[in-house]
């Protein structure tokens, strides 16, 4: 971690984040989900070595610390962002260049083997090669947007007008995407709060984004938009509803979002507890377990799936997803609602 704690910024800032780089918010998305596809073909290593007869370590330790090595380096990748000192993703830059080809030498030689994809290890070498081309993507456009490497003249990035005020203690629009989602920005406050009451100059001030008067002006252009399109009209006159939706449409869209994926994701415990009760009752009627050919330790996704305990790992994970998108919707839909109202 040689980018900890480096402040290079060349302006005064009062928090301790503030900067986003380009794809900020797609880099932390494909991480977790290459956390996730590294969950699973750990389980995937775990299960077909608990079907041997003896241990074959390479089938699960290498995910380990692929697993280790994706999460250091999205904390890595934090620091080096709070800090300002993007050079310092370089060596970022490389580890997703070697990893992308090692991935695809190994995608090939299943190819050359003649793995079938339906085999869960092809499929889950597959995501990888695809998560680490796009991971290898967003670092090329961080160095194409940011001029930091081969560029004479690299861009300067100045804080938002927010954190340069003190009186600003909301911070839930410049924290990272896993802050944002567990609200752990708010943990300083919470903290003061139990040890005496919190008064108004603890809340601080509200961001520009989030003050009636921005909110007004954004939807008043909005309105004046939609009364250009209806002067050569005289029938018409303009809606302020299509005003308030061209206005806040984007976030309401959003919210709704999240709330889809969240009820999608409510299927999930009926279906990993109906799975688990059934490969109970299985291993219970089926005493006599064959042990897997090791010349074929290749898992398919229904065998995977059939795993009481990877069941269990998904109903929990599947759970806790689904209390973050919908704890993200009440948070955009009760957002949204302050913003239009002061608007109106």
């Amino acid at each position: 971690f040689p980018g900890w704690g480096s402040q290079s910024s060349k302006v005064q800032i009062h928090h301790n984040t503030w900067l986003h780089f380009p794809g900020h918010n797609l880099r932390w998305i494909l991480t977790f989900t290459l956390l996730f596809v590294h969950v699973c073909e750990i389980a995937e290593g775990i299960v077909s070595d608990t079907q041997m007869k003896s241990r074959h370590l390479h089938l699960f330790l290498p995910a380990i610390m692929g697993f280790v090595a994706a999460t250091v380096s999205i904390v890595y990748y934090h620091n080096i962002e709070t800090s300002n000192f993007p050079k310092l993703l370089l060596a970022l830059f490389l580890y997703w260049i070697m990893a992308f080809v090692t991935k695809t030498i190994k995608l090939v030689r299943y190819c050359q083997d003649g793995v079938p994809f339906s085999q869960l290890r092809f499929c889950i070498t597959g995501i990888m090669v695809i998560l680490y081309g796009l991971l290898m993507a967003v670092e090329i456009n961080v160095i194409r947007v940011r001029r930091y490497v081969f560029f004479m003249n690299p861009q300067k990035v100045k804080p938002p007008e927010d954190l340069q005020d003190l009186g600003v203690r909301f911070l839930q629009p410049f924290v990272n995407l896993l802050s944002k989602a567990t609200y752990w920005w708010m943990n300083t406050l919470i903290i003061s709060a139990h040890k005496k009451p919190v008064d108004l100059k603890a809340i601080g001030k509200l961001p520009i984004a989030m003050r009636a008067l921005t909110n007004y002006v954004c939807l008043k252009e909005a309105y004046e938009e939609q009364k250009k399109k209806v002067e050569d009209q005289p029938n018409r006159s303009p809606s302020i509803w299509l005003a308030m939706y061209s206005a806040f449409g984007r976030p309401i869209l959003l919210s709704s979002t999240f709330r889809y994926l969240a009820d999608l994701l409510g299927f999930a415990g009926p279906l990993c507890i109906s799975g688990i009760v059934q490969g109970f009752q299985n291993t219970t009627n089926n005493t006599n377990m064959t042990e897997k050919d090791p010349s074929n330790s290749y898992l398919s996704s229904e065998e995977f799936l059939r795993n009481v305990y990877v069941l269990a790992v998904l109903l929990f994970l599947a759970l806790i997803l689904q209390r973050t998108f919908l704890q993200a919707s009440y948070y955009v839909t009760t957002e949204t609602g302050i913003n239009l109202r002061g608007a109106l």
